[in-house]
């Protein structure tokens, strides 16, 4: 290749791949599901419109998945971002279903981590569980996850 030398060890920047069949700007749209419409919905209905607006973004594809355990989403606070895994943009995937995965991370900020005796952080404190399962899909939640889990890993 001619042109300008590369210093040994360089790698060019690699592009953030977007989620398929998204748009710059549109992010939190799937083919199945629009996470941004979620994500008001449930923060109209349960924290009564209390969390400031948040990017809510759909989740890089990864090449290769843990073998025993998943993360559906995950939220940055400090950056008012909410991640959700692209595998859940799928067909079997029911909206209760989605629509838990975002209450739980919608949860973390409004309900304070705590510390255990050893100073540990504790980011699912009893109160955050407690307020987790007054959602109505809780427990249906949880079940669908037990019996469908294996889809989504290796």
């Amino acid at each position: 290749m001619g042109g300008a030398k590369r210093k040994k060890g360089y790698l060019p920047p690699v592009p953030l791949r977007r989620h398929p069949g998204s748009k710059p700007g549109l992010e939190h749209v799937g083919r199945f599901f629009d996470l941004l419409e979620i994500f008001r919905r449930l923060n109209t209905l349960y924290f009564r419109d209390a969390l400031p607006p948040y990017r809510v973004i759909w989740g890089r594809r990864r090449r290769h998945r843990p073998r025993n355990y998943f993360i559906f989403a995950s939220i940055q606070e400090e950056k008012r971002l909410i991640r959700v895994h692209p595998l859940l943009d799928a067909p079997f995937v029911p909206l209760w279903f989605m629509e838990s995965v975002l209450y739980h991370e919608m949860l973390h900020a409004v309900v304070p981590d705590g510390r255990d005796a050893g100073g540990r952080r504790i980011v699912h404190t009893e109160e955050f569980c407690r307020r987790e399962r007054e959602f109505p899909y809780y427990r249906r939640a949880a079940r669908w996850e037990r019996e469908n889990l294996g889809r989504f890993l290796r």
